[in-house]
């Protein structure tokens, strides 16, 4: 291992640490949906939101309450306290979080794009402390979008899915999650197993 890359690894280890202190919240921005068009992608993207420890999940586009309920379903039966809800004005809220995030102060806003920066470069660089907006695009990201994010970051240069960028942003910017504290509160649990499934009840009989 070279010493830079283990600088890098360092960073990123400091910046999990002090996140996981700062309590800071995160939301995911998914803008452009398409109801027809993306509902799995849209879906999976909320979930893996969800599943890497981010707090909210934000659906802009059309309008789709079935996306919504999915998100909630699976909360509900995993444990949780993610929240999700549709914004029909997401560069009006964009506008008014890169200058307030509710406590008066601008909030952080990162956009995932394949034309941004290596996320590996920009990491240390992001505040700990600050309420963050995570913006995943659509087919057609409106060019404010570039301008009013603090970072824009690329995970890689090539094309791929936005799910896997999201999955392998929020993972290197939180880290490791305890689940049995992070999703309590739900109806099952899935039991690590080497050789079989394993879900077990969690309802109060």
């Amino acid at each position: 291992m070279s010493h830079l890359t283990w600088v890098r690894l360092m960073k990123s280890a400091l910046l999990r640490n002090h996140m996981a202190a700062s309590n800071r919240r995160v939301s995911v921005l998914r803008l452009g949906h398409r109801r027809e068009r993306d509902k799995r992608i849209t879906s999976h993207l909320g979930l893996t939101a969800r599943a890497f420890g981010a707090d909210e999940v934000i659906l802009a586009g059309e309008e789709d309450e079935s996306a919504i309920e999915t998100w909630r379903s699976v909360s509900e039966r995993f444990g949780g306290e993610f929240e999700c809800r549709y914004e029909a004005n997401p560069m009006s809220f964009l506008r008014r979080f890169a200058k307030d995030a509710g406590d008066g102060k601008p909030g952080q806003i990162v956009h995932l794009t394949m034309y941004g920066e290596s996320w590996r470069e920009s990491l240390s660089s992001i505040e700990s402390n600050r309420p963050m907006v995570i913006v995943v695009g659509g087919t057609k990201v409106p060019g404010e979008v570039f301008r009013l994010a603090n970072y824009n970051i690329s995970i890689g240069n090539q094309p791929h899915s936005e799910v896997a960028a999201l999955g392998v942003f929020l993972e290197s910017l939180i880290g490791q999650i305890d689940e049995s504290k992070h999703f309590q509160g739900g109806e099952i649990q899935v039991v690590p197993s080497l050789d079989r499934k394993k879900v077990m009840s969690l309802e109060e009989e």
